[in-house]
C-alpha cells in the first residue's frame, strides 16, 4: 500500500478529541486508528505493538547492525484531528499538477493562493483536498502515513539501521499528547515528530502555550428593578475581553509575536466564560501575558466582588529553551532533507507540537514537515509529492 493510499485509509477515520472530557483519550474514537495501527505494524513484522491505555500506540524495531554509531531513533505523529471542524465522513478528492489558481471545494467554498499563500509552493504538484464539509486530517494523519511508509520500507529493505522507537499519541490537539506518554518505553536518543506543513522545515522553536479559562458568576434581578443590583456576568466577560491588549490577538500578529486567542465564549446574565489560548515563543512574555489575565481578573473582581474566577494550566514550552544547544537531531535531519534535493529552513514555529514537551522532559524532540497546508479547516490539503519524499527522508534519518 502506498504513502498516500495510507492516508486516504487513515482520514477515514473520525478521530477528533475533546477538551472538554477528562478521560484519557479524551474520545474512545481515537482508539480505533490506534488498535488499526498497531494492528498493521504487527502484519509489517513488528513484534513489539501495542495500545496502552491511555491510546498510546507504541513500537518497537530492533537495531539490524551492531555498529554502535546507529543512533535509537524515535518517530512520532498524533492520531487525533482539531476541534474546529468536524473529521467525520471526509471525502478527499486529488487535484492534479495544481495550476496556482482557485480550486473549487464545492458550490459555496473554494481556495486560492491568494487567501492561502501555503498553495503557491505546491504549483504543479497533485494535491489532496476536501470536499468542503470538512477538515481533510493531514494534521496528522499523514504524519502518521510517512511513519508507517517509512518502517514498512525499511524493514522490507532491511537497510541498516539502529533501533527504532514509534508512537502515536492521542490528544495532541488538545494539549494532552504526551501527559501520559512513558519515557521508559521511549528509550531514544532523540526522536522526531512529524507535525509539520512545509517539508523544508526542521522546526525546534515553538511557542510556549497555556489555556487560561475564565468563569463569571453574576446576580440576575428583573431588568426594571435592577439599578445597583444587578451584576451582569456577561456584560463582566465583555469588560474583562476588552481590557485585554486588542492588539494580540492572532489576527493582529505574524513572526515571533505572541497572542491572546478567545477561543470560545459563552454567556447570560447569570454566567459567563471566555476560554484563551495563551501563545508566546518569549518565555518572560509568556509569563507577562499570564499576569495580565490576573491583573484583569483582579480588576474584575473589585468592580463586582468575587464575580472573576480564572484558571491558567501551561499546555507545552518552547523546544528550544530544553535542547541545551545539542543540535545532533537537527543536523542530522538537515542532512537527509539535502540529500533527498531539499534545502533546509527553520523558523520559530507559530504554534507546538508533543515533541516540546518531550524535549522538556528530557527527549530532544524536532518537528518535521509532512506536506500539509491550512490545517484545521476545510482548506486543508496535502501535497502528494512532499508526503512521497517525506518517506524518502525518513528513512534516510534512520540510517543515522
Amino acid at each position: 500500500m502506498s504513502v498516500v493510499d495510507k492516508f486516504l485509509k487513515y482520514v477515514s477515520f473520525d478521530t477528533q478529541s475533546d477538551a472538554y472530557s477528562s478521560s484519557s483519550p479524551s474520545t474512545k474514537k481515537q482508539l480505533k486508528l490506534a488498535e488499526e495501527l498497531k494492528n498493521e505494524l504487527a502484519e509489517m513484522g513488528v513484534s513489539q505493538a501495542e495500545v496502552d491505555p491511555y491510546g498510546i500506540v507504541y513500537a518497537y524495531i530492533p537495531a539490524n547492525t551492531e555498529d554502535p554509531h546507529y543512533p535509537a531513533i524515535g518517530l512520532i505523529s498524533h492520531m487525533d484531528t482539531a476541534s474546529e471542524m468536524s473529521g467525520k465522513n471526509v471525502h478527499p478528492r486529488i487535484v492534479h499538477n495544481y495550476d496556482g489558481g482557485p480550486i473549487r471545494l464545492n458550490d459555496q467554498y473554494s481556495m486560492d493562493s491568494e487567501d492561502f499563500p501555503s498553495l503557491k509552493r505546491c504549483i504543479g504538484s497533485d494535491l489532496i483536498v476536501t470536499d468542503g464539509t470538512t477538515l481533510l486530517g493531514g494534521d496528522d494523519k499523514a504524519g502518521i502515513a510517512i511513519i508507517m511508509a517509512a518502517v514498512e520500507r525499511v524493514l522490507q529493505t532491511n537497510q541498516p539501521h539502529g533501533k527504532i522507537f514509534i508512537a502515536f499519541t492521542p490528544d495532541e490537539e488538545i494539549g494532552r499528547g504526551v501527559e501520559n506518554f512513558d519515557l521508559d518505553k521511549f528509550p531514544a536518543d532523540f526522536a522526531y515528530t512529524l507535525d509539520g506543513g512545509d517539508i523544508r522545515e526542521v522546526d525546534y522553536e515553538t511557542f510556549n502555550a497555556a489555556m487560561a479559562v475564565v468563569d463569571f458568576k453574576g446576580k440576575t434581578i428583573h431588568p426594571g428593578d435592577a439599578k445597583g443590583r444587578m451584576i451582569n456576568a456577561a456584560m463582566a466577560a465583555v469588560t474583562y475581553a476588552n481590557m485585554l491588549p486588542q492588539w494580540e490577538r492572532p489576527e493582529f500578529t505574524e513572526g515571533s509575536e505572541g497572542f491572546f486567542h478567545l477561543l470560545e465564549m459563552s454567556g447570560e446574565c447569570e454566567s459567563a466564560s471566555l476560554h484563551y489560548l495563551i501563545r508566546d515563543h518569549d518565555r518572560q512574555k509568556f509569563e507577562q501575558k499570564k499576569q495580565i489575565l490576573r491583573s484583569v481578573q483582579n480588576y474584575i473582581n473589585e468592580l463586582y466582588p468575587d464575580c472573576c474566577k480564572l484558571e491558567i494550566n501551561d499546555q507545552y514550552y518552547n523546544l528550544k529553551d530544553y535542547m541545551d544547544g545539542d543540535m545532533t537531531s537537527v543536523e542530522l535531519a538537515k542532512h537527509a532533507l539535502e540529500e533527498n534535493g531539499i534545502t533546509p529552513v527553520s523558523n520559530p514555529v507559530r504554534g507546538g507540537t508533543d515533541g516540546a514537551m518531550l524535549t522538556a522532559r528530557g527527549l530532544i524532540t524536532p518537528n518535521l514537515g509532512t506536506g500539509d497546508g491550512n490545517c484545521h479547516g476545510r482548506y486543508e490539503f496535502v501535497s502528494i509529492q512532499e508526503l512521497t519524499k517525506m518517506v524518502d527522508v525518513v528513512c534516510r534519518i534512520l540510517e543515522g
